[in-house]
């Protein structure tokens, strides 16, 4: 079994492949590049997104829960927001809506996707899945209000034609994502830090770090420098394959919108299996802190990000959802409501959350 400190070791694949990502990016950056090349893109991209997740749990580890999960959900947040305003500044009008898209299949990814094949994993190995309601029930209500706030609510103002918010609407949006996310930030690693923490079967509150080993300080700040030069990496290389990307779906027919829910699942795909392995430790709470920490931080911030580059930014920001949407995100709020008061959640709950996400999934491919 490695440690933390063989896990950032020059000859470690996730100390070497960010340095060889930005390499290759270098060589790349401006210029138009054919088929095998973008593929090479590709694989260097999909290894500096592992290797900037496995690096924040290293910095996690040194840190402890719930920080741990607060790192990794700003981590992949961060590629998020960079991959969004880069691809919005190159795009034109036909990038309006690539916000949306992208927050709301983070929103679907991480509330259904994340969090119902955690409880599926979780309750499939002990009957019944374990956690905190007090924690998971506040986290919840403050992503629904976002979502609420930025999403759903510019459908239905009456001050522009579209479903977008007016420059003092869209601000006011911004700055109450930011205000919520900061809340939970504070509710979440100073004031009510035990309400974010695992529970065994009988209810009894598991600090990890009392148990774990963290590594030290040198290891941590190492990985902490290889996560900054991956982000770097990430967000430079899906600059160069997103026009492939782009291409790949409007010759396959499949609409627009599906370029923010490939970009969705190819951001979080690490933390899902974060999380997956996270429920098989009977550690379910962390699960829902990664997937409720990081649809708050897509929403919390990724909309002030695009407020703001929309200052230099030509053309509409839509950010209001359509009435199919509208309707996903009506019953993942009622039913996750449903599933996390209780604290405790069987197959089931695992299941329809999961149902809904693949409904997402059809939805996105066939309108």
């Amino acid at each position: 079994m490695s440690t933390s400190v063989d896990r950032v070791r020059p000859t470690h694949w996730a100390s070497f492949v960010p340095v060889l990502a930005l390499v290759l990016l270098a060589f790349s950056w401006g210029r138009e590049m054919p088929g095998p090349v973008v593929a090479l893109l590709a694989v260097f991209l999909g290894g500096a997104v592992l290797a900037a997740v496995h690096h924040a749990e290293v910095v996690a580890h040194r840190v402890g829960e719930p920080f741990g999960s607060l790192v990794l959900a700003v981590a992949v947040t961060i590629i998020e927001v960079a991959l969004i305003v880069t691809l919005m500044a190159d795009g034109g009008e036909k990038s309006a809506s690539l916000a949306r898209d992208t927050v709301f299949a983070a929103v679907m990814i991480t509330l259904n996707g994340i969090v119902g094949i955690s409880l599926l994993v979780g309750s499939l190995k002990r009957r019944v899945a374990v956690f905190n309601p007090e924690g998971s029930v506040a986290a919840f209500g403050a992503v629904a209000t976002l979502a609420g706030l930025s999403l759903a609510l510019p459908t239905f103002t009456t001050s522009t034609p579209k479903a977008e918010f007016t420059p003092t609407q869209l601000v006011f949006a911004a700055i109450a994502a930011v205000f919520v996310y900061g809340l939970f930030v504070v509710t979440q690693t100073v004031r009510h830090r035990d309400y974010f923490l695992p529970v065994t079967q009988q209810g009894e509150v598991i600090d990890e770090d009392e148990h774990a080993d963290p590594p030290p300080a040198k290891v941590a700040l190492i990985s902490l420098a290889l996560l900054a030069v991956s982000l770097v990496a990430v967000v430079g290389l899906a600059k160069g394959v997103s026009p492939t990307i782009e291409k790949g779906v409007e010759a396959a027919g499949l609409p627009a919108s599906v370029v923010g829910v490939i970009i969705a699942l190819l951001v979080l795909l690490p933390e899902s299996i974060a999380a997956v392995r996270a429920a098989k430790r009977d550690r379910v709470q962390t699960s829902l802190n990664l997937g409720l920490g990081s649809a708050m931080a897509s929403i919390g911030l990724t909309i002030p990000a695009v407020a703001l580059a929309s200052v230099w930014m030509e053309g509409p920001l839509l950010l209001g959802l359509g009435a199919t949407h509208m309707v996903l995100l009506a019953l993942t709020v009622a039913v996750g409501t449903l599933t996390f008061v209780p604290g405790r959640a069987t197959p089931l709950q695992g299941g329809v959350h999961l149902s809904l996400f693949a409904a997402y999934l059809v939805l996105a491919v066939s309108p």
